[in-house]
């Protein structure tokens, strides 16, 4: 099966649609504390590994970093892993919804 994708755009309007999928944030904790999406949970790509446990197999995940590569390398990862996972391509650089800091 062939990993999941979706544009910026698209998790905006998932967002809006009051889904229950959550976000992770595999950017290291400094890159997150410049800005995130509100609901983003950071579990940098570095230590991934050690918190999958955090993480519940039936719930849905869009995973999103600076770019989209870091965050594709976690959706590989967490797909092989059994989670449900899609990648956010783009990342932070192509988000236009409303960040924290």
């Amino acid at each position: 099966m062939t990993n999941k994708s979706i544009t910026t755009d698209a998790l905006q309007d998932a967002l809006q649609a009051a889904t229950t999928d959550r976000i992770i944030d595999v950017r290291e904790q400094d890159e997150y504390n410049r800005g995130h999406i509100n609901e983003a949970v950071n579990m940098p790509l570095s230590t991934l590994a050690e918190h999958t446990d955090e993480l519940a197999k039936d719930q849905a995940y869009y995973v999103i970093c600076q770019k989209g590569g870091r965050s594709q390398k976690a959706v590989d990862y967490l797909h092989g892993q059994g989670y449900n996972v899609t990648n956010v391509e783009g990342g932070m650089d192509d988000w236009h919804g409303e960040i924290d800091i």
